[in-house]
């Protein structure tokens, strides 16, 4: 899996999205499958990243007693902001999810049912493997992933 800070035309709103590999986003981005969470722009690019370069194994740490420097990335919220986009989110993806239908790891079949007019259309939730879902997107089946976890209902006390 690989992770890209992606950015969208409209707004320039920065977002994270994982990938089964490079070609993977490419792919999704030339179908037209990518788009923004935050206001649905589809001009989605690449944002600029900071590489993560692991120091050598045998390299010397520096003096543990060095002093760190705190680093925030520039348009980032502070945690306050950041911690009421969450709970946005989490209200948000709550109302969502009380008007659809648990199908647990039937979620494929139902999906693939749906898209081929086996099944009425609905609002779904439920579990797939990356492989799953990665077959689905390439079949172009319109899913996504929950962007919190989610805890299935019959685990809930």
């Amino acid at each position: 899996m690989i992770v890209f800070d992606l950015q969208c035309g409209s707004h320039a709103h920065v977002f994270e999205a994982w990938f089964g590999s490079s070609d993977d986003y490419a792919d999704q981005q030339e179908r037209g499958l990518l788009a923004c969470p935050i206001c649905g722009d589809v001009t989605v690019s690449k944002a600029v990243m900071a590489p993560n370069v692991s120091a050598k194994g045998n390299a010397r740490r520096a003096s543990t007693s060095s002093q760190t420097v705190p680093v925030v990335k520039p348009d980032s919220p502070t945690a306050p902001e950041a911690k009421a986009m969450l709970a946005v989110l989490a209200k948000v993806q709550s109302e969502m999810l009380a008007k659809s239908t648990w199908v647990g790891r039937k979620f494929d079949s139902q999906a693939r049912a749906m898209d081929a007019g086996e099944a009425p259309k609905a609002s779904i939730y439920g579990e797939v493997t990356a492989q799953e879902a990665k077959a689905l997107v390439e079949d172009g089946i319109g899913v996504m992933p929950l962007p919190l976890p989610v805890t299935p209902p019959e685990k809930l006390n």
